[in-house]
């Protein structure tokens, strides 16, 4: 039976985050990932947008580290020369219900101390973005974009210069606690393999409520069950309408279909959120239905062609009471689960927070477990 000292599931962006960091000072650390490469799923089916803070509420986890990873990831991007680019977003307001909810999270951006924002008038929106028409926005300087692939690649360059190992194509089918650690039972090119370790790390995304399923953890009891939602996209053919990133204010289980230019300055539209039942990345939302969305802050977009790009899934924890769910992201120790960290409802902003969460779990490593 192989053995390791730690073992991550899952090498999506966050995955490989936390492998970069906790692999600086421990050895023996690998990476299991059911795919044939890394960041298949959410990490690659996203708007690569780098988030400010703005729409979480203070001391949450989302908060802190998506704060945090903003600037980590610009530092890294700069010192590294990964493709980026620091754009500012505007969200916008037209009705007496979404000023309210602007006001909200301009609430949440001062107490998040987040540098620069401000409110503005029409007249400072159509300076900024002449096509866009809005009573009120929220301008967040420090919202930009970047390649998801490019920062994953980063990851799993330095993840390997420390000595860790990423082994594709292997999918955890078990997970049994033992005195002494772990189990993890696994299928790899159709051979079934176990490997023992002292410490397992639970970043599996999509399929995180599951592996913790396989440790006879009830999951609707304790909040960890997750619900899919899928979310589409489209791009605007021809000259791009803005600048920066344009936001209508949330409305429902997104963030609403938001304008978002990327690396080469082309614009993608979206993506909405509704609830799937399976995964799958084909396109289903017609395309009037983003053009109904996108017209009340961009009356123009009826001049514009749209086409279908893409769709992505994110994992949310089911809703109880509450309207607001934050990451789960927790040594497991009071449940009789010595060693094993659950990342579990890493949705939006799980890349912004990446960086920020590597070490956010390595401390957790280094003063909880490590012995």
């Amino acid at each position: 039976m192989e053995k390791a000292n730690i073992v991550i599931i899952g090498a999506g962006i966050v995955g490989m985050a936390i492998a970069a960091s906790i692999s600086e000072n421990n050895e023996s650390v690998f990476i299991l990932e059911k795919n044939r490469i890394m960041g298949l799923e959410t990490s690659s089916h996203n708007s690569g947008v780098v988030h400010s803070g703005i729409h979480y509420p203070n001391h949450t986890l989302k908060a802190k580290l998506s704060i945090k990873g903003n600037s980590m990831i610009y530092e890294i991007s700069k010192k590294f020369n990964l493709p980026f680019k620091r754009l500012g977003k505007i969200t916008v307001a037209n009705s007496e219900a979404e000023i309210e909810e602007l006001n909200k999270l301009m609430r949440y951006g001062v107490e998040n101390g987040i540098e620069g924002i401000r409110f503005l008038n029409r007249n400072e929106i159509k300076e900024m973005e002449p096509n866009v028409e809005a009573e009120l926005a929220l301008y967040t300087p420090t919202t930009g974009i970047v390649e998801p692939s490019e920062l994953m690649n980063y990851f799993y360059s330095k993840s390997m210069n420390n000595g860790a190992y990423l082994a594709v194509n292997t999918e955890v089918n078990g997970l049994r606690k033992k005195d002494d650690g772990y189990e993890i039972s696994c299928i790899a090119c159709d051979r079934k393999f176990s490997i023992e370790a002292k410490t397992v790390i639970n970043s599996a995304g999509l399929y995180s409520d599951k592996i913790a399923e396989m440790l006879g953890m009830n999951i609707d009891e304790i909040g960890y069950r997750q619900e899919y939602y899928k979310g589409d996209y489209y791009r605007i053919s021809g000259n791009p309408p803005v600048r920066m990133l344009v936001y209508p204010v949330p409305n429902g289980p997104g963030l609403g279909i938001h304008l978002t230019p990327d690396i080469s300055g082309s614009v993608r539209a979206g993506p909405n959120a509704y609830k799937v039942s399976e995964i799958d990345y084909k396109v289903d939302t017609k395309e009037e239905d983003f053009r109904n969305s996108i017209r009340s802050y961009l009356p123009s977009i009826d001049s514009y062609k749209l086409n279908e790009d893409s769709s992505g899934i994110r994992p949310r924890l089911k809703f109880s009471k509450s309207d607001f769910r934050d990451f789960i992201i927790r040594h497991e120790e009071d449940r009789g689960m010595f060693g094993l960290i659950n990342l579990i409802g890493i949705e939006s902003p799980g890349l912004t927070a990446a960086p920020a969460i590597g070490e956010y779990v390595s401390e957790i490593y280094e003063n909880e477990i490590k012995r």
